[in-house]
């Protein structure tokens, strides 16, 4: 059905119709190739081997780089935001897991979202197009910005104003114009909170972060052993790191996702140390079932507990 919008009226109804969906920010970009400065940037940060084993960053980068090359005949590029800051935290005498754990695994709870607004568009204005939500060579956090959902800080997450980095992110390429946003200015201004947060120096720079030193990295995307200089900061943290974005001055705008899917089940919330030291295979797959954990696999989770025990 084409009811012959105007192409405001058509960006307001995308935008209403993401609220509804439960998103927390959304916006328009053109699709273009990224700025000059920015791929300089990232070309930079491969070459000096920051990305570590993860060697999809360094692959594709020419899809990296011009959206439109991703999925032919994009001429927007929509970038939405859902909330997924904890209601319930496990207690800090606890192991402790990355906020964005806590939940059922993004990955279907954002995409389903992001397909039902981009079949919601092709009913009022019919388009063609692809959703993603981390799971293509898509700079999400750069498009996030150009959208003008927020700015990337200095921890190098997005932060949006008045509600902090507490989000996964999403992006609908279609081929049909709409109005578009203007990218935020930087607001970090003096603070350096997040780098003398990070227990690792992960951060050498605003700006730049090294993934060999992050323990999100170590804990999470690293399949060897845990490097030995990253063991004595592990503190109690067995899947991930939040220091950065605790340290943020924005972080305190945050507010507890809506979302049931991104509740902290009973099951972990109650574990205790003795229990994580005990788990066996079975245990792990029946706490973890349609988690965003099971990406370091049961072997890597034991690793962990094993370094922090240590």
């Amino acid at each position: 059905m084409n009811l012959n919008y105007s192409k405001t009226e058509l960006t307001e109804l995308i935008k209403e119709k993401a609220y509804l969906l439960g998103f927390t920010a959304i916006g328009m970009a053109l699709a273009e190739p990224i700025d000059q400065k920015d791929l300089e940037a990232y070309k930079e940060w491969i070459e000096k081997g920051y990305h570590s084993q993860m060697g999809y960053l360094a692959n594709n980068l020419e899809k990296r780089i011009d959206p439109t090359l991703l999925e032919d005949g994009t001429k927007t590029i929509i970038s939405l935001a859902y909330n997924y800051y904890p209601s319930q935290f496990i207690a800090p005498d606890q192991y402790q897991l990355a906020w964005y754990s806590y939940a059922k695994d993004y990955h279907y709870i954002v995409k389903d979202k992001l397909t039902e607004l981009f079949n919601y568009i092709n009913q009022i204005q019919p388009i063609n197009g692809r959703v993603f939500c981390d799971t293509a060579p898509v700079l999400e956090r750069y498009w996030a910005w150009k959208s003008g959902l927020g700015w990337i800080g200095k921890n190098t997450q997005l932060i949006i104003p008045k509600a902090g980095s507490t989000f996964f992110l999403g992006e609908l390429f279609i081929d049909i114009e709409l109005d578009y946003d203007t990218p935020q200015r930087n607001r970090c201004g003096t603070c350096r909170r997040c780098l003398q947060a990070c227990p690792t120096n992960a951060l050498e720079a605003p700006f730049l972060l090294n993934a060999n030193k992050c323990i999100s990295y170590q804990t999470i995307e690293n399949k060897g052993e845990i490097d030995k200089d990253i063991i004595s900061h592990l503190g109690d943290k067995i899947y991930g790191c939040d220091d950065c974005i605790k340290a943020c001055p924005w972080t305190r705008f945050a507010k507890p996702s809506l979302e049931p899917a991104f509740r902290i089940s009973d099951e972990l919330l109650n574990m205790k140390k003795e229990d994580w030291h005990e788990l066996s295979e079975k245990q792990y797959q029946e706490l973890f079932r349609k988690s965003a954990v099971k990406r370091a696999k049961f072997t890597g989770l034991v690793r962990n507990i094993r370094a922090t025990k240590d």
